[in-house]
């Protein structure tokens, strides 16, 4: 059975909740982190809680299962009980995010979403990232604004961790003595040079680096025909 570049993407983005038992998960900027999340709940972390994006904890065909008052989902955003999937503009090799604006903050090329709360975010429960096109555009030297704080501005958080970025070539992570970018897996298709040409500083490459997983019988069945049967994955990342 042929597997397609955004499938390898919502299996990659599920992997992040792998593991994190009852915390909230906030996927955000894209609908494959979305069905990323619901993958993870239907499969190996049924434990996971997932909203409506306001106040209400839903199931998995959106029955509302309980109520989250604006003081609780604080409290679970500042004590490390929730994982953020969130969307970047920038991305540097440390993991810092800007979504703000491109160019001299006090004279901006290009205003973007704003600060909101990546800072709260990031410094507060673990953060990863979802890229759906990886490029030198995305993968910066330097990010032009701070939003989300990276590993070499977050020294003392007590809850700070960017667990993975995923793109749609392929998964890193931060698995490095200096807490830089490190290559994880290569989604199918994709070639080591792809990335490096991709990527706008030089990320650690280890010497074997696997493929990005593929997905089980049954996860391709949820995919297809439960969580996206129309196949809107298909729009955010072409194959």
């Amino acid at each position: 059975m042929t597997v397609s570049r955004s499938e390898y993407c919502v299996v990659a983005c599920a992997e992040a909740w792998r593991g994190n038992g009852e915390v909230l998960a906030s996927p955000m900027g894209g609908l494959i982190p979305a069905f990323g999340a619901r993958l993870a709940k239907r499969t190996f972390s049924p434990e996971l809680l997932l909203t409506d994006g306001e106040a209400m904890l839903v199931g998995l065909d959106g029955t509302v299962e309980g109520w989250l008052p604006y003081r609780r989902h604080l409290t679970m955003v500042t004590g490390g009980r929730r994982h953020v999937m969130m969307g970047a503009s920038q991305l540097d090799r440390y993991g810092n995010q800007n979504i703000s604006c491109v160019g001299d903050w006090e004279r901006p090329a290009r205003q973007l979403l704003g600060v909101r709360g990546a800072p709260v975010n990031t410094l507060n429960n673990p953060v990863s990232y979802w890229v759906p096109r990886h490029s030198t555009r995305v993968f910066v030297a330097r990010v032009d604004m701070v939003c989300g704080v990276g590993y070499d501005r977050a020294a003392g958080a007590r809850y700070h961790r960017i667990p993975r970025v995923v793109s749609d070539l392929g998964v890193f992570d931060f698995e490095t003595d200096d807490r830089s970018m490190r290559l994880a897996s290569l989604h199918p298709g994709v070639t080591l040079d792809q990335v490096r040409d991709a990527t706008g500083f030089a990320l650690t490459i280890p010497a074997d680096v696997p493929y990005t997983r593929e997905p089980t019988t049954a996860e391709l069945r949820l995919i297809r025909e439960v969580i996206d049967p129309d196949s809107r994955r298909e729009r955010e990342v072409r194959s």
